[in-house]
């Protein structure tokens, strides 16, 4: 029986941004419609049973309404607290259960969450968020096909995924947190609204990734190289004060429609295993764009480059070789009904 995991974050797209920046409101009648399409997809490759994560709106739930599907749709048995641990929690049970596939809606933050419960399931990451680097924007039909193909075997996970890095937040030597994209010192005490937009905050920035047509802080990582970053390597970038007369500004999009200059005193690779050490205290490390640990006087904190992210479904690859291996599921030569009496276990 193959099995695919659904973690649909009701909270996504809604955060802070949309006041200090001009990030757009993503409502979950959007992610309604977008599972609706991603359970179609999933039907049409083959896949015998999905298992999601419950939440306060109902995302999965009103998605199968007016829809007949002969795979079995049932609720993950947990507990939901509404916050951020919701998408841990369902990360870690989903693997337990032997999904083949994640199917995961949010944004940077929403996949570090589920990271945090899971990196041995393959990700399909369906941007849903503010700052959507990890996860990218596809129809929810492709989504569901493409991550049916992966669970359902019927095209090799060495070539249909990618391997994705990870930062790994360390404080006196051990391991607490980790983000997917950046992590960056933030010269504050508090967590409050979590998300990032004062520039003369930000300290230092480790990244997985940098490119110019990035948004959120690896953004600045885009500006600062002139070639693509190589798999094997992660960059450090050292931030000033913006009336400083050191180093050199560059301009970038930190969020959504807010572009600013940022001072740049030092730029370098990492590899992967190394630590880069920050030196404040006490400070916050935001992680993927969102202040999350708390950093107390005295505490030694780094960030260590690790290879063991979760494998990423690369979805034109995945549907390429799809068709050239000509390995159809017998559901795609049914009528899928969007409309009809509904026969999943919900």
């Amino acid at each position: 029986m193959t099995l695919v995991g659904i973690i649909a974050n009701p909270a996504s797209g809604k955060d802070i941004r949309r006041l200090v920046a001009h990030g757009s409101v993503f409502d979950n009648i959007e992610k309604v419609n977008i599972v609706r399409r991603i359970l179609l997809g999933l039907e049409a490759a083959g896949v015998d049973k999905v298992l999601y994560m419950p939440d306060y709106f109902g995302i999965v739930p009103r998605a199968l309404e007016n829809v007949h599907l002969k795979m079995s749709v049932e609720p993950l048995d947990m507990y939901c607290e509404g916050t951020q641990d919701d998408s841990t929690l369902a990360a870690r049970l989903l693997a337990e259960e032997g999904a083949r596939c994640l199917v995961v809606l949010g944004g940077d933050g929403t996949n570090r969450a589920v990271a945090k419960g899971s990196v041995s399931v393959p990700f399909m990451s369906v941007s849903t968020g503010t700052n959507n680097i990890f996860p990218c924007m596809v129809e929810g039909t492709i989504a569901g096909m493409a991550a049916g193909y992966v669970a359902t075997g019927r095209v090799p996970l060495e070539y249909a995924t990618f391997p994705a890095k990870r930062l790994d937040v360390m404080i006196d030597g051990e391991a607490v947190d980790l983000a997917l994209v950046d992590a960056a010192l933030y010269d504050d005490i508090f967590l409050g609204s979590k998300a990032i937009w004062d520039m003369d905050k930000v300290k230092d920035l480790v990244l997985t990734q940098a490119k110019p047509s990035n948004i959120g802080l690896s953004s600045v990582g885009g500006m600062v190289i002139d070639r693509p970053m190589p798999q094997e390597k992660g960059l450090h970038i050292l931030l000033g004060p913006s009336d400083s007369n050191e180093g050199f500004v560059v301009t970038a999009p930190v969020a959504p429609g807010l572009i600013k200059p940022v001072r740049v005193l030092e730029v370098n690779e990492i590899s992967l295993g190394e630590e880069i050490t920050f030196d404040l205290s006490p400070a916050v490390i935001a992680l993927d764009g969102e202040r999350e640990v708390e950093v107390l006087p005295g505490k030694k904190v780094s960030v260590r480059l690790n290879e063991n992210g979760p494998r990423v479904v690369d979805i034109e690859m995945t549907m390429w070789l799809a068709v050239q291996n000509k390995d159809w599921s017998p559901a795609a030569d049914e009528e899928v009904s969007f409309y009809g009496s509904s026969s999943h276990n919900a």
